[in-house]
């Protein structure tokens, strides 16, 4: 299998479509770097794999959440009268921004 490898020339190009602009010192650490990427992706790729179903992850999974159920829950009026100010049956909060409504 030929060894994938990436030029600092190609990892400027990369770099200059995907509007990143890295210095000289930057374009030398990455691109060995990036053809080690390359090489990893390259053997997973070679990797006989046509018998392996495709999924979405290795072990089977089973639903950990409780069932959703109704159950009584607390009283609205009893929650909006704790709070600092309430407006329409909603906690009403400070203006953050200065948008009209």
């Amino acid at each position: 299998m030929p060894e994938p490898a990436i030029t600092r020339d190609e990892v400027a190009r990369l770099a200059s479509l995907a509007r990143i602009d890295l210095t000289p010192a930057e374009l030398d650490h990455l691109a060995p770097q990036l053809a080690v990427i390359l090489e990893s992706v390259a053997k997973v790729s070679a990797l006989a794999t046509d018998d392996v179903p495709p999924t979405s992850h290795p072990l089977p999974l089973t639903n950990v959440f409780r069932p959703d159920e109704v159950r009584p829950s607390l009283d609205p009026q009893r929650v909006l009268s704790a709070a600092p100010a309430s407006e329409q049956q909603r906690f009403a909060v400070p203006r953050i921004l200065d948008e009209e409504p």
